[in-house]
């Protein structure tokens, strides 16, 4: 059997299962999908598939991976949303504030969210467990399994691109 035809049977024997598990997780059935198919395309372009004793279970691991990827992107949205509405929200009842203040500082914000969003996964994801979980440098290196060192460079990474924005 081929490779594209061995990995086409695998899609075929789980993609519904793993289409109902991504789901019931996301709680979205865009997501899911969007889940499965990278899951798919990570399967297929790194051929560790072909090496794996359960090819199942290697494809469900993947997708738990991608979608906890998602939890945190989607938890750093909402963390900032839910800062915004609360900014404005205080921004708005102080009287002493100007409006050209007020809309200078919205603006700055919605960059800085813009930055973060943009910045590379692994230098996202430690940035948000640091800043946002409170995880220290060892425990966000036991939870990505990658050195202290590694983590240290990714935030600085991060905050050097941040710093950027804020110099605009």
């Amino acid at each position: 059997m081929s490779n594209v035809a061995a990995i086409t049977q695998l899609i075929k024997c789980y993609d519904q299962e793993l289409r109902r598990v991504m789901y019931r997780r996301c709680g979205c059935i865009e997501t899911a999908a969007d889940i499965v198919q990278e899951t798919y395309q990570r399967m297929m372009t790194s051929n560790l598939w072909q090496q794996a004793e359960n090819p199942r279970a290697l494809m469900h691991r993947i997708a738990a991976n991608l979608a906890t990827d998602y939890e945190r992107r989607h938890k750093v949205r909402n963390h900032y949303v839910d800062n915004v509405d609360f900014i404005d929200e205080e921004l708005q009842s102080n009287d002493d504030i100007d409006p050209e203040q007020t809309i200078a500082a919205r603006q700055r914000l919605d960059k800085l969210v813009e930055a973060v969003n943009l910045l590379p996964p692994k230098c996202r994801i430690v940035f948000v467990l640091r800043k946002f979980e409170d995880l220290s440098h060892a425990e966000i290196a036991e939870r990505l399994g990658i050195s202290r060192n590694m983590v240290e460079k990714h935030l600085r990474n991060a905050m050097q691109k941040l710093q950027q924005v804020d110099d605009l």
